[in-house]
């Protein structure tokens, strides 16, 4: 049975649609809590993909969540041991830190559900299987990209939306993985931002339930693709 690691920094914002498509295919699914568990015990050599997920902190704030910095120290071994890692958003942008680029505020947040643009890396990536189908935006900061990666996709507010680095490591700024029958948890706990967005909390629920069908066949096709390339 193979193993894969998930690295949380907020209940809500979980691995949601990928569990269940890894249970479906034989994975055994462990989670480790961000700022509780001891992340920098993880034995990396026994774990098949490790994810590192989103949440609502910042990338380099290692002095308000100290935790940060040895969380970044286990992305950069397993980076350097060239086995499968996914970072999704701020897991994104930790990894895009491990490997020496900066991240930082934009001019404004993007929040809500629109397409990608893929730049010609990323059309033969495996985020060409995403299509035209919009995803979830839901970010304040962004990653420079690191030496030697190029831009998968962009959005005219976010330049730098994805990278990978070979075929095992691949950082998504964006969200395939929100189970919309869930997204109530992100409109509750994350409702001070919204507000300070100024973002339409009723049209973003309204939204959510628009595409989740079709992001459940995105998040499929694109990890259908990825396994394939890593022969998992």
């Amino acid at each position: 049975m193979k193993t894969a690691v998930a690295i949380r920094h907020l209940a809500f914002e979980d691995l949601g649609l990928i569990e269940p498509w890894l249970k479906r295919r034989g994975w055994r699914v462990v989670i480790y809590d961000a700022g509780v568990d001891e992340i920098w015990k993880i034995d990396l050599g026994q774990v098949d993909l490790l994810i590192v997920l989103g949440g609502p902190i910042g990338a380099s704030e290692d002095t308000l969540y100290p935790f940060l910095a040895e969380e970044v120290d286990v992305i950069r071994q397993r980076l350097d041991s060239g086995r499968p890692l996914l970072g999704i958003c701020l897991g994104a942008q930790l990894m895009a830190r491990a490997l020496g680029a900066a991240v930082a505020p934009m001019r404004r947040k993007e929040i809500g559900y629109g397409p990608l643009a893929l730049t010609p890396e990323g059309a033969v990536s495996p985020l060409v299987r995403i299509g035209g189908q919009s995803v979830l935006h839901w970010h304040g900061d962004q990653f420079d990209l690191p030496a030697g990666c190029a831009t998968l996709a962009t959005t005219p507010t976010c330049s730098n939306q994805a990278f990978m680095v070979g075929d095992h490591a691949m950082a998504w700024q964006f969200h395939l993985e929100v189970d919309a029958a869930r997204m109530e948890q992100w409109l509750i706990g994350h409702t001070g931002e919204l507000r300070q967005a100024g973002i339409d909390i009723a049209a973003l629920r309204q939204a959510a339930a628009q595409h989740r069908a079709g992001l459940a066949q995105a998040l499929d096709a694109v990890l259908t693709d990825w396994f394939s390339r890593l022969r998992l």
